[in-house]
């Protein structure tokens, strides 16, 4: 692992030229307010009341917190959040909702406040949010002295938090809120300007450049190594159409594949499809001036490739046309650490009824660094936020990233009323609810997939509201998976268990479940046979010599909140983390958990002596495991 290139928390946010590395041992996770019987009550953010505060994240292990939301009306009373580090009593920082955008280093513009319309009579709401990175090496808990819950005026707890875990705690630095983010403050002030590091870079500058209708027009081809640094344009003003932006395609080719690497309009590579309204994050859209831009490092090894196809019936023109490109970046991005920069298809306006829509679908290893949807019904002005963005990651049926309304993924509250809006993270346009366009970037909170990514929207409140999608995910990524399943372990049948010799002291005996998962997919009924101890089980695994770590899922019964356990791996215990799970779903039961197994524990053996030891803690009273996947680390 190329620590020096995979920086955590500040200098994840900071090194914009690195985002194209692929990144090691991480994962993104999302805890918030989401209605546990997947209907639209969104409202309630607690997970166990610890003495006379209310925990609202609790999680185990080395990560970094890089999104921080909650919704309240400024009249109710004031939440105040306490973080809790590494197993500290004491809370390290501590901050009331009307502090955001002002108490160091919740500041403008890594954190603020976006104050939203009366929402008849009740309003107006306050939607608090922060980008401040804040990493740790053991472990974080977050407390409200309120109870986030409710509908009513007065009440409400929709709100989440976007995290990163680690394998391992190399290189983390837990927070301390006195971290130097002037750098980084600096960068997030200048949306509009390149956020990478500068380097001498070739030009290839077009001025009044015409793309007749039907024309395909190369705009640039290099031979070599190299890297895009950044693509710009502006289009003549009297003959500019928003119809321009979904007309006008831009197309690129690295390194000679069979399939382009960007395929899509421009509106949505320069994160404006509708162009109603200039709006822009750090990394691409469009300046007030006109300018559109996208400054995310596209790097080639062999052959660059890029044009533009004009599939409208009339001519687009463009008063000017910039492409940087440079090789000072080419001791950075290796081959086969570095990912292409890549678009997902193009998902092209439709309703997909009674169920979620596939806005990407993405294959291999990678991370996902934006994404772009647009939702549209039958007439404007209707209300058409409600729907919930799941994002599903390496066949977890379980999503890993998800929203209580589609306005929420973009940390901005109750719909999309107040067009245009953007902060350094997030924008949207559009007229007032509908229809509505909205772009997200995750520049620190990037979300990495090993095997796939599956990212889909609701339509209304539980799919239950004709809305026609459209959008398309940014991401850097290869073609070969980061990880393959090497064993699996059905628990409840005999012959899986005799298998790899599983063993279990405590035992509170089997049971039959019949229940669903969150997501989508929470009307289909798993039926399932598993167990439960309050002492330990224990059972061998297959995995790969060559490999860089495990990762284990469990299949389990979420019925109850806060199940810990120790893991040992041949007889060793692994100190990063304990495997906990703070949340709880008693109406959608099924949980895929995930657990992972540094490197430092398996590098260089075929099988693993796995022993997993219930800790009661909480309402917990027994470990429940109805099957286990072995995912080795490429």
């Amino acid at each position: 692992m190329m620590t020096h290139l995979q920086p955590k928390g500040i200098g994840n946010m900071e090194k914009f030229d690195l985002l194209p590395v692929l990144k090691d041992g991480v994962q993104v996770h999302y805890e918030g307010s989401i209605d546990k019987q997947g209907r639209n009550a969104d409202w309630d953010w607690w997970l166990y009341k610890d003495g006379k505060e209310w925990v609202i994240f609790d999680y185990c292990g080395p990560g970094c917190i890089y999104n921080f939301v909650q919704h309240r009306y400024p009249d109710s009373p004031e939440p105040t959040f306490s973080f809790y580090f590494d197993g500290e009593d004491t809370p390290r920082f501590v901050i009331k909702a009307s502090e955001f955008g002002s108490k160091f280093p919740f500041v403008t513009p890594l954190a603020d406040a976006y104050i939203g319309p009366e929402d008849n009579g009740r309003g107006p709401i306050r939607v608090v949010r922060s980008y401040v990175p804040m990493p740790f090496k053991k472990s974080c808990r977050i407390t409200s002295d309120i109870q986030l819950k409710g509908a009513a005026k007065g009440d409400g707890g929709w709100g989440h938090v976007i995290y990163h875990s680690y394998s391992d705690s190399d290189q983390v630095v837990t927070f301390t809120g006195k971290e130097n983010y002037a750098p980084l403050i600096e960068m997030w002030s200048r949306v509009g300007e390149d956020p990478k590091t500068a380097v001498e870079c070739k030009s290839r500058y077009y001025e009044m450049l015409t793309v007749k209708a039907g024309e395909k027009l190369t705009i640039l081809e290099e031979v070599g190594q190299g890297s895009i640094a950044s693509i710009s344009a502006a289009f003549n003003p009297h003959s500019f159409s928003s119809e321009d932006l979904q007309h006008l395609w831009i197309k690129a080719s690295w390194d000679k594949h069979e399939q382009p690497d960007i395929w899509c309009p421009i509106g949505v590579f320069f994160g404006n499809e509708l162009g109603f309204n200039p709006v822009g994050v750090l990394s691409h859209g469009r300046r007030g001036d006109g300018l559109f831009y996208n400054y995310f490092s596209m790097p080639y090894w062999e052959h660059a490739v890029i044009e533009l196809v004009n599939k409208g019936n009339r001519d687009v023109w463009l008063s000017e046309l910039n492409i940087e490109f440079t090789e000072e970046r080419n001791a950075v991005y290796e081959k086969g650490r570095t990912g292409y920069f890549r678009t997902s298809k193009y998902y092209e306006r439709q309703a997909t009824a009674g169920s979620d829509s596939i806005i990407g679908q993405l294959k291999g290893r990678g991370h996902m660094v934006a994404g772009h949807v647009t939702g549209f019904t039958h007439k404007p002005g209707t209300i058409s936020c409600e729907g919930d963005v799941r994002v599903h990651i390496d066949g977890n049926a379980t999503p890993q990233v998800e929203s209580d309304g589609s306005e929420s993924w973009i940390c901005y509250g109750w719909g999309f009323p107040t067009p245009p809006e953007c902060n350094p993270s997030s924008a949207y346009d559009g007229i007032p609810d509908n229809p509505w366009s909205m772009v997200r970037m995750c520049s620190g909170d990037w979300y990495p997939f090993q095997t796939e990514l599956v990212f889909g929207i609701e339509a209304g409140e539980h799919n239950n509201q004709y809305l026609e999608h459209s959008g398309i995910l940014f991401y850097y990524g290869v073609d070969d998976p980061g990880m393959v399943l090497t064993d699996e372990m059905d628990i409840g049948d005999p012959s899986s268990e005799r298998n790899h010799d599983y063993k279990t002291e405590g035992s509170r005996g089997y049971y039959t479940l019949d229940s669903a998962y969150e997501g989508d997919q929470d009307d289909i009924i798993i039926r399932d046979s598993g167990h439960e101890t309050d002492g330990y089980s224990e059972f061998t695994i297959r995995i790969r010599e060559d490999n860089s770590g495990v990762r284990l899922r469990r299949r389990c019964d979420q019925i109850t909140g806060r199940q810990r356990a120790f893991v040992h791996v041949d007889g060793v215990k692994v100190t990063e983390r304990t495997w906990y799970t703070a949340d709880r779903n008693p109406y959608k039961r099924w949980l895929d958990d995930e657990f992972v197994i540094p490197a430092s524990y398996t590098r260089g053996k075929r099988e693993l002596h796995i022993r997993i030891e219930f800790i009661q803690d909480g309402e917990a009273r027994a470990w429940n495991e109805f099957r286990y996947w072995v995912y080795t680390m490429n």
